[in-house]
């Protein structure tokens, strides 16, 4: 067994595939209820809108807080920087302002349009 995908619900599709493609995931241009974009590694990303999950799921209802988090690892500190100035100057929120973290990372946090913790982060 192996983890293949991970899925992240989504209320604004649109904003969402903006916000990943920031991150480098290659989300194709799509008006569907689900999308996919697999990452170098092979793991896929999916992206499923809140109507589709409750039709799944009627019983669902949306986590308050972080209802997910990921992790980004970057080329370099300066990469952590430059996301991060990317991200946020695209009008997404940011978290926690890059800084060197006490266990030897380059460290920051954003927030995706559902308000997931999006950390970006590489060996100092």
């Amino acid at each position: 067994m192996k983890l293949d995908a991970i899925g992240i619900v989504s209320k604004d599709m649109k904003e969402s595939i903006r916000f990943y493609r920031l991150l480098g995931l290659d989300f194709p241009d799509s008006e569907e209820d689900h999308i996919e974009a697999t990452t170098p590694a092979g793991l896929r990303v999916m992206l499923d809108s809140e109507d589709l999950i409750k039709q799944i799921d009627p019983q669902w209802v949306k986590p308050l807080g972080h209802g997910t988090m990921l992790g980004f690892l970057c080329e370099s500190p300066q990469h952590v920087d430059e996301a991060f100035r990317k991200i946020t100057s695209s009008g997404f929120k940011a978290k926690k302002e890059p800084w060197n973290a006490f266990w030897g990372q380059r460290y920051a946090s954003v927030l995706d349009p559902d308000g997931n913790a999006v950390d970006l982060f590489a060996p100092l």
